[in-house]
């Protein structure tokens, strides 16, 4: 357990410290209430002074009546409980997109994927490989730009629902490196140890290529990319409540204008992304009979 102390010093500015770390052998509040006071005791500070509490959204944490913050309120009054705002905003969004069908089948596929590869050392190194190649290449034609921490060679990142920005993270590597991910799939399906890991890559790789993937990629990209602002904005030591509201609220304009109004740029984009990589694309002038909800 990570304790940090956000405290106003003597000039009257905020600081923001990491504290201690400590081992907890349980995660029941009762437990960590004693370990933090344990730490704040060795130190020679008083429970009856603090003034605010955050934790993440986990209910030992949050309880009405029998979460860490409600014991510290029934020995401090003025120890309000503030739920973190931006954690708060991702389990929202997190939770929000899990009810939209293709939405929840995108970031499914998208876990299989980022299994599939980080699983193998050999994988993991194979796509390393092919995107210093495709770097390689792209710088030759002059189609990359180059210079200091420019083109880093990554790896996938999970899209954690409690890591602030997790799934903005995992999209922007998707982004970066389609192509390679795509090449080391194809490596898989073709050569893959057991039957399993080839028919499981074969069935990534055709969502991985489809139109509704693609879509969805893009769509989902504009719109974490709106909050990951909200996201950083909040995390910042020294934000005050007044423009931590006038932030949200550019957010969820940008939002609804993106709703209103950004359906033909996003097209446009899928469109030249899908052409470019030989994706097939739906005839739009067909008319489609009606059947399960999609987008």
């Amino acid at each position: 357990m990570d304790i940090v102390l956000r405290f106003v010093d003597k000039q009257g500015y905020i600081r923001e410290r990491f504290f201690d770390i400590v081992h907890v052998h349980e995660t029941n509040s009762l437990t960590l209430k004693k370990e933090i006071c344990d730490v704040l005791s060795r130190h020679n500070l008083s429970v009856q002074n603090i003034r605010g509490q955050g934790y993440d959204g986990a209910s030992n944490m949050r309880g009405e009546w029998n979460g860490l913050q409600a014991l510290f309120i029934q020995e401090c009054p003025y120890a309000y409980y503030i739920h973190c705002f931006a954690h708060r905003l991702q389990l929202t969004l997190v939770a929000t997109s899990q009810e939209v069908i293709p939405v929840e089948q995108f970031f499914t596929y998208l876990s299989l994927l980022i299994n599939l590869i980080s699983s193998s050392c050999k994988r993991v190194d194979q796509l390393r490989v092919a995107r210093a190649a495709r770097i390689a290449e792209l710088i030759a034609i002059d189609e990359l730009e180059t210079g200091r921490g420019q083109n880093q060679i990554g790896t996938l990142k999970w899209p954690g629902t409690t890591r602030w920005g997790s799934h903005f993270s995992s999209i922007c590597s998707l982004f970066t490196e389609y192509e390679d991910i795509c090449s080391v799939l194809i490596d898989v399906i073709n050569y893959g140890n057991t039957s399993t890991q080839r028919s499981e890559a074969d069935r990534v790789y055709d969502f991985m290529t489809s139109f509704d993937f693609v879509l969805v990629m893009h769509m989902m990209r504009d719109i974490l990319g709106f909050a990951q602002i909200l996201y950083q904005a909040l995390q910042c030591k020294s934000q005050d409540i007044l423009n931590a509201l006038k932030l949200v609220s550019v957010t969820k304009d940008r939002l609804q204008s993106y709703k209103d109004n950004g359906w033909n740029e996003l097209f446009t984009n899928v469109k030249t992304f899908c052409d470019a990589r030989n994706i097939e694309m739906p005839d739009m002038n067909v008319i489609y009979k009606a059947g399960r909800g999609r987008i």
